[in-house]
């Protein structure tokens, strides 16, 4: 099975501040792999440097086979979609447009409207209120949302940042359902970030701990919530 992702020695600083020492790990091609860890380990940071919002210092990112450039855009046009952490809708505008404005790099219409579709299909509460105001939705509606607008891009990798961060324990357990469905039926490699390292690890054929910038555990998903280490630092037994 060959990797998607692959990140290679990454250095991130912010500022005088090292936030990455040294981070490498693979992400296999149309699975699922999750990146756990305590608040401050620099899991979004990974994220962050992987869609281009940051610039490594030392290190490379390797997507579909390509290393990445610096250039802004360069992560998008190797299929790189972010849904960000906080999600990050345009408020005043409708679900649709929010949704519409994760297909600006599609061109044709045919594609947008197929791809529009699926994410209703996925979400069914979105095209029940796709005419309504983005910062009228509910949280949970509004992760659906976030989630939508970047599988809009067609990605190839999907890139999921705290997706449960204040939401209710019932629409999690939907989005994780949903997030599995999304990366079978489209083959798609998705990258996720959680502090709800159950979740994400139950979900994950891959798993990655994070400990202040630094990678000290790797293994399956079920390896790792098998692992004492583990479950005495984040799932609390």
């Amino acid at each position: 099975m060959h990797s998607e992702v692959s990140v290679r020695d990454l250095v991130v600083n912010y500022g005088p501040v090292r936030a990455l020492h040294g981070v490498s790990f693979d992400v296999p091609a149309g699975q699922i792999a999750a990146l756990v860890g305590s608040n401050g380990a620099g899991k979004s940071t990974v994220l962050k440097a992987i869609c281009g919002l940051l610039q490594p210092v030392e290190g490379e990112i390797v997507v579909g086979g390509e290393v990445m450039s610096p250039k802004p855009g360069d992560p998008l046009r190797h299929g790189v979609a972010l849904s960000p952490e906080g999600r990050r809708l345009f408020g005043r505008l409708s679900v649709e447009e929010n949704l519409l404005m994760g297909a600006y790099t599609v061109p044709d219409a045919a594609s947008r409207r197929e791809m529009m579709e699926r994410v209703y299909g996925y979400f069914p509460r979105l095209r029940e209120r796709r005419r309504q105001m983005a910062g009228s939705l509910s949280g949970g509606e509004q992760q659906m949302c976030a989630i939508g607008r970047a599988l809009m891009a067609r990605p190839k990798v999907l890139l999921l940042d705290e997706p449960s961060l204040g939401i209710a324990p019932i629409i999690v357990a939907e989005l994780a359902k949903i997030i599995e469905e999304i990366s079978r039926d489209m083959s798609m490699t998705v990258l996720l970030v959680e502090q709800n390292a159950q979740m994400a690890l139950s979900l994950a054929s891959t798993g990655i701990v994070l400990e202040t910038g630094k990678v000290v555990l790797t293994g399956t998903g079920s390896e790792l919530l098998e692992s004492p280490e583990v479950r005495a630092a984040y799932l609390g037994t």
